[in-house]
Formats: C-alpha cells, structure tokens, sequence
C-alpha cells in the first residue's frame, strides 16, 4: 500500500515555468513554457489563458522538444494581469492541475 507522500511522488509536479508565477513581461507575445518532474501526455493536457476581467482563452499545445514539459504561445497581450491555468495528464494516469499568474506591462 502506497502513503500519501508516495501516492503525491506519481502526480506531474511543476519544477520550473515561463512565465514565472508572479513575474511582469513586457511583450505582446509570450512563449510559454512549463517543465514537469515526470513524462506527461502533451496531448490529453491543456492550458488557457485568462486576462483578469475579460474571457478565458484555450491555448494550443505546441511540439514539445521534450517529453515532461508543455509548451504553447500566447499573442496579443494587452497590460494587465493575467493566469495560466494548466492541466496536465502524467503517462501514470494522474492528472495535476494548478495556476501561474503573471502581469503584462510596457
């Protein structure tokens, strides 16, 4: 029987990020990036942009160049504040989820 630490050890945790969580950008286009600890299946996960105050946005996966991290392109972002909400499915079964936010600004 598995404990609670071994049974979090199997979930896609996030081990680094762009943007940041809490990080300001400056550009109207952002290549997003977020690397996992573990193999996730790019292709059941998914990410979508919110602007605080305005709609979601879904976020199309990109190809990614490695197999434990998600990657998509954000265009047209105005200043503001913004969330990155992502879901990823783990080649475990598990699926994790969690935001990152992050501001806009010229």
């Amino acid at each position: 029987m598995l404990g609670a630490s071994e049974t979090a050890l199997a979930h896609a945790i996030v081990l680094s990020s762009t943007p940041r969580a809490d990080q300001t950008v400056r550009s109207e286009e952002l290549a997003i990036e977020i690397r996992f600890n573990s193999r996730i299946d790019a292709a059941r996960s998914h990410m979508k942009l919110f602007k605080i105050g305005g709609e979601a946005v879904a976020l199309p996966i990109l190809d990614a160049a490695s197999a434990d991290t998600l990657n998509a392109k954000a265009t047209g972002l105005e200043p503001g504040a913004y969330r990155l909400h992502w879901q990823a499915l783990s080649l475990d079964g598990h699926i994790t989820q969690g935001d990152i936010p992050f501001a806009v600004s010229r």
